[in-house]
């Protein structure tokens, strides 16, 4: 099915363009870079961002073949189209030296085993506990928010070496992480689609 495209979305896209050249960056590299800096009105992400086109590629095949997608909140599901979601916050339970957003990811990873792709906007300990598990992600795209925790999280998703979408500053969210997922799905999967 062929994603109709607003009037408004692309005359967003044409300014966007005209104030930064993005012609510089990889095909798929570009989508998320663009997606991003749309859903947030920042160009400094052109600059902020972290990815490598080869985890990318591999990622936006995982994804159109069917694999999971998991967030850490319900605001990252509600922004992805197109593309059911699981997130498991509601059913998650803080403890000693453990946030509800940990344990979410602990049993989002029980439901979707290894493989799947994590889109984490919001809360920097469930992109920490993410990186205790053993969960051989397709993609972890990690971009929380916030001053306490988030830079921190992000910098050792980068050293951990997992393919990954990140950010080197403290900004991040919700909405920026759903748009780097979206880029992903709305991404033409064969070259008739990129005509359509």
């Amino acid at each position: 099915m062929n994603r109709v495209i607003h009037p408004i979305e692309q005359e967003s896209f044409r300014r966007l363009r005209a104030r930064l050249d993005t012609s510089r960056f990889a095909p798929l590299t570009r989508a998320v870079v663009e997606r991003v800096i749309h859903s947030a009105a920042d160009l400094d992400y052109a600059h902020d961002l972290v990815m490598a086109e080869a985890d990318l590629v591999r990622a936006h095949a995982a994804l159109h073949a069917g694999a999971p997608v998991v967030v850490d909140v319900e605001m990252v599901a509600a922004g992805i189209t197109r593309q059911k979601t699981v997130c498991r916050l509601r059913d998650a339970e803080s403890g000693p030296g453990l946030t509800r957003s940990a344990h979410a990811v602990r049993l989002a990873y029980e439901d979707v085993g290894p493989g799947a792709l994590w889109v984490i906007g919001c809360a920097p300990t469930a992109l920490e506990e993410l990186l205790t598990l053993d969960a051989s992600p397709a993609l972890v795209i990690g971009l929380p928010v916030g001053f306490v925790g988030a830079a921190e999280s992000k910098a050792a998703l980068r050293a951990s070496g997992l393919p990954a979408v990140s950010n080197v500053s403290e900004k991040g969210g919700s909405a920026v992480a759903a748009a780097a997922l979206n880029a992903l799905l709305y991404h033409p999967t064969s070259p008739t689609e990129e005509n359509q």
